[in-house]
């Protein structure tokens, strides 16, 4: 289609750089949550053959892979529609439909189902590693007790899927009765934001056991000296921060970004607050049932 009718986006070098204007740099979150859940795969290292090869082969295979698919995508949707025009929530659908000609046809089908297929089996993959997350900071008192519960017969994880199960369905459901998309889109850049936060934590946490337990043997090691660590475990924090930054700070006083904003970082100020308790109260457990 880009040679035969042309391309509805100008791709030129100029338009290829990200633009650093305030406002763009909000979109950088985005760019981190796409890339989000590779640390999942170590909770699966005492299944594997020779993780100390199999870990590092993961990452580099995964992040070729999901660099290429999303870069390749974008294209394609570029290719259709302009980028002013692009809709958030059905630009995947409208670029299909003007490449088709069509609103509806079997092409069109075939590439929903295809899409949905790889939703579930994104979300699979995702949840069973953070169901275990969840399960096991349940069974430490760090998170409420259903969360724990597994299947007596396959000794799986049972509360925490069933929980995100029933939250991730209230969503999906009331989602077509809101009366605007903004409201789901507020939602999503919520998950963002706490899914951020919570990685925040991790690279110090990571020195601190580096530090303290340098000698305990681990399925897959990190190899460097301190001074590469310390590299390794604070750009990509710094990021984080960042990336958390714009996304939650309005960087302007217009009436759309701080509709925009200012609930987000509402509820991310509640949901600290809401991670905070929860911290407390497994400190508490912990200290009474020593």
């Amino acid at each position: 289609v880009a040679f035969t009718r042309g391309m509805a986006t100008e791709f030129t070098c100029n338009s290829l750089l990200p633009s650093m204007n305030l406002s763009s740099l909000a979109y950088v979150s985005v760019i981190l949550f796409n890339f989000m859940g590779f640390e999942v795969l170590n909770s699966f290292t005492s299944e594997m053959e020779n993780p100390r090869r199999q870990v590092p082969q993961a990452i580099v295979a995964g992040g070729i892979a999901i660099a290429f698919l999303y870069i390749f995508s974008s294209f394609g949707i570029g290719v259709a529609i302009p980028a002013e025009e692009i809709n958030t929530s059905n630009g995947l659908v409208e670029s299909l439909q003007l490449l088709t000609g069509t609103t509806m046809g079997t092409f069109i089908t075939i590439m929903g189902t295809l899409f949905l297929i790889s939703l579930v089996g994104n979300m699979l993959s995702w949840s069973y590693g953070v169901n275990y997350v969840a399960s096991y900071a349940a069974k430490n008192n760090s998170m409420p007790a259903i969360f724990g519960r597994l299947n007596e017969k396959t000794g799986m994880p049972l509360g925490a899927p069933l929980v995100n199960g029933l939250v991730a369905s209230t969503l999906v459901i009331i989602a077509p009765f809101l009366p605007s998309q903004d409201l789901f889109w507020n939602f999503f850049a919520l998950n963002i934001v706490t899914l951020l936060l919570a990685y925040v934590a991790v690279f110090p946490a990571f020195l601190k056991l580096r530090q303290i337990d340098p000698d305990r043997e681990r399925p897959f090691k990190i190899p460097g000296g301190e001074f590469r660590l310390r590299i390794i475990a604070y750009l990509p924090m710094v990021l984080l921060l960042i990336a958390i930054m714009f996304s939650v700070v309005p960087l302007e006083l217009s009436a759309e970004e701080l509709s925009f904003k200012i609930p987000l970082t509402v509820g991310t100020i509640l949901a600290i607050i809401a991670g905070e308790i929860m911290a407390a109260r497994a400190v508490r457990v912990s200290n009474n049932s020593r």
